[in-house]
């Protein structure tokens, strides 16, 4: 089929949409265009997770290594970022030397030695949605259910899963905003996952703001770390992550219910089990574990300018895709492709929504290559951050659990 006809196509499902039945079609045909993967059945049972993409999610750097040591095998292919999000790809190569151009042989040996993998699409692996999703950019047909659903899908299937947890992001710095097609898109993907097998389930998180502390590649990586050593986690990334990781355990049979989940979650993170796991990555994968040992280590950048609170007030908002163009802004995403990221910048928030504030007090901390980007970064920050005088309820970060088959959960009765 020639490119233009193809564009056609993407058009048409655009404004046309797609059937389940359809969705499902063109999933296997994007994972059937390359190699499928399969697994030997001793080491356990095999899965992944995946996010739709918010500002500041380094859930999967802490995931991955979580469910490891608690004994799934996670095959990840992770991604590079996109427009105002950062990619896990990116976020992991901050590591001095460490490999991400990883073959199936290479997945092989690291789940043998380690229990997990992270790397990016091999060119052989569900070649077909690489070129569509090219055209997909230039076409102005990224927004599709069903496009995306299969975009996800064939390249998650293809990994040859038991289970797959997926996190699907709404709000004002997700790509999908609004909260009922977040749901549409859940169900969609749930709906593709069981029909080819794989036990597969959704939460839906809010990304009106930034998930964690941190917005930038080194400085999320160093979070994600932070996590893993068990230093003063904050609530709502932990919250998501340690849900998506008992959920995940339970999916593929690695425990027999959430409780039993939940103690070997627990278990790994406070004993040590999960952060050593990474550290065993980072050497499999030809990286300097020395960074992740010692995360001051990781690049740091020149310049750094705190901004404290005008008065005495309520932390009650600020706009996650603000502030993700921020960090793209100071050299910390690519506004072409192919562009240079400088991984050291990014912002740190040691204050969360919901928080009352002293006059003075920080509230932010923004990492710059210079004085000049720093001064404008501020700007930005105090312009689009907004204060109250009165207390500010801070909205739950998983707002609903969605299974095959089931009505929507919200998360207060899940």
């Amino acid at each position: 089929m020639e490119e233009y006809q193809v564009a056609a196509l993407l058009m048409a499902i655009y404004f046309q949409g797609l059937d389940p039945a359809e969705t499902r079609v063109l999933t296997r045909i994007m994972m059937e265009s390359g190699e499928r993967w399969t697994w030997p059945d001793e080491g356990g049972p095999v899965g992944d997770k995946h996010s739709t993409g918010g500002v500041g999610d380094k859930v999967s750097l802490i995931l991955a290594p979580l469910c490891a040591a608690c004994g799934v095998r996670l095959p990840m292919v992770s991604g590079r970022g996109l427009g105002h999000t950062a990619g896990t790809l990116d976020k992991l190569e901050t590591i001095p030397g460490l490999r991400t151009d990883l073959e199936k042989a290479d997945y092989d040996r690291l789940l043998r030695e380690v229990g997990f993998a992270m790397g990016g699409q091999t060119g052989t692996f569900a070649p077909l949605d690489r070129e569509t999703y090219a055209l997909r950019d230039v076409t102005g047909t990224i927004e599709s259910i069903p496009l995306i659903t299969a975009s996800i899908m064939s390249k998650k299937l293809a990994e040859g899963l038991d289970g797959l947890v997926l996190d699907v992001k709404w709000g004002d710095g997700a790509f999908v905003r609004e909260r009922e097609r977040a749901e549409e898109l859940a169900r969609s993907m749930i709906e593709v996952g069981e029909s080819f097998g794989v036990r597969t389930e959704a939460i839906l998180t809010d990304m009106e703001s930034p998930l964690g502390r941190t917005v930038g590649h080194a400085l999320e990586l160093k979070e994600a770390v932070e996590v893993l050593k068990g230093l003063d986690p904050e609530p709502r990334l932990l919250e998501v992550t340690i849900a998506l990781a008992e959920r995940l355990l339970v999916l593929t049979g690695a425990a027999p219910d959430e409780d039993e989940a939940r103690r070997a979650v627990r278990e790994a993170l406070e004993g040590g089990a999960a952060f050593d796991k990474l550290v065993a990555m980072v050497r499999a994968q030809e990286g300097d574990p020395g960074p992740i040992e010692d995360p001051d280590r990781l690049p740091q950048a020149p310049c750094r300018l705190e901004i404290q609170a005008p008065r005495d007030a309520v932390l009650a908002g600020l706009p996650a895709r603000r502030v993700g163009r921020l960090v793209v802004e100071l050299g910390g995403g690519r506004r072409i492709k192919g562009e240079e990221i400088d991984r050291a910048v990014g912002l740190v928030f040691p204050r969360a929504l919901g928080d009352r504030l002293a006059a003075g007090e920080p509230w932010a901390v923004i990492h710059a290559r210079d004085r000049t980007g720093a001064e404008k970064a501020r700007r930005v920050l105090e312009s689009i951050v907004a204060w109250s005088d009165e207390p500010v309820e801070r909205p739950p970060a998983i707002t609903a659990r969605i299974s095959h088959g089931s009505k929507l959960r919200p998360a207060s009765t899940a």
